[in-house]
């Protein structure tokens, strides 16, 4: 079966990012211009998903409005004759079939899952985290239906975790069976280190069968007695094959301040109109007297070396 349908939970509460997230949902701080769950709606459509259900909360009204039409802004930049940003404001509300469900208290993403079970019914389905931004010339996304296609069976996306951040993934235990692909034997939501099963943890990208709903459920809860999504896995794992992958691309975590930093920095040297003076500023940074220990990363270096060595070691995506 094709995967058409995919859940984005956007329902947490974003509290890494306070008092910003007070009033504004995490998934919609921007990276530069563009607000992050607009990477994650457009990695859905890129990768063949043509109806998308978003689980929100209270105070996540913004995502909605967003994704809306904005008949004002609509009339007052065609009354400027504003035509790009008039063309940008329009595709943002036309970009494919968005519906919203509401998670009334935070729960654990697997109960965020559970919330949308009626809208996706008895089909295979793809879930995207709403703070996770995947880059690569073949969606994240794209990748796990390819697999799913060819082995018919679930599958998760993963990747190496450093050891010290262990204990905030679902760890794996998997057993190789291609090239960056495992059959699953366990996974272990948020581990110590030295009980994790491997250093290979699931990020936030899944495609589904729906027998994971029943598998949620059984589960009941978890880690931090919410329900988890890792259990419903492990559950599902012993019933039928559930697949690991660790995809191609480059992850930004934006749901944690350093990653979202990252991105931007990342995102602004991809962008034309920004590359070159945020080059020379990062130039600039790093070679500040007042900053001794950064300057000694480039002494010997001239200004040309020093953009060529920053460029190079910025946004490297495996293709």
């Amino acid at each position: 079966m094709s995967v058409k349908k995919a859940i984005i939970p956007a329902a947490g509460l974003g509290t890494r990012f306070l008092p910003a997230t007070k009033s504004m949902p995490k998934e919609m701080l921007p990276i530069i211009d563009t607000p992050v769950i607009q990477y994650v709606v457009e990695e859905a459509i890129n990768s063949g998903i043509e109806d998308i259900i978003i689980i929100t909360g209270r105070g996540k009204r913004a995502i909605e409005d967003y994704f809306d039409d904005s008949p004002e802004l609509e009339m007052y930049l065609a009354n400027k004759k504003n035509t790009e940003m008039l063309k940008l404001v329009r595709d943002v509300s036309s970009l494919v079939d968005i519906h919203y469900i509401r998670q009334k208290e935070p729960n654990g993403l697997g109960d965020a899952i559970l919330r949308a079970e009626k809208h996706i019914g008895n089909e295979p389905f793809a879930v995207l985290l709403g703070d996770d931004i995947i880059m690569n010339g073949k969606p994240c996304t794209a990748q796990l239906i390819d697999k799913f296609e060819k082995y018919g069976r679930s599958t998760i996306a993963v990747e190496e975790v450093p050891y010290d951040k262990l204990s905030s993934y679902g760890i794996i235990k998997g057993k190789p069976v291609a090239d960056s692909l495992y059959v699953l034997e366990d996974i272990v939501e948020k581990p110590a280190p030295e009980k994790a099963p491997s250093n290979i943890g699931a990020i936030g990208r899944y495609v589904f069968t729906p027998e994971i709903f029943d598998c949620i459920k059984e589960a009941g809860l978890g880690v931090g007695n919410e329900i988890q999504l890792t259990d419903g896995i492990r559950l599902l794992s012993k019933t039928q094959k559930v697949y690991a992958y660790e995809f191609k691309g480059k992850r930004f975590d934006t749901g944690d301040k350093l990653g979202y930093i990252k991105a931007t920095i990342d995102f602004a040297l991809e962008n034309k109109e920004l590359k070159d003076d945020v080059l020379e500023y990062l130039v600039k940074v790093l070679s500040s007297e007042d900053i001794p220990f950064r300057k000694m990363l480039f002494e010997g270096m001239n200004q040309k070396d020093s953009l060529t060595k920053i460029e190079s070691e910025t946004f490297e995506v495996k293709n």
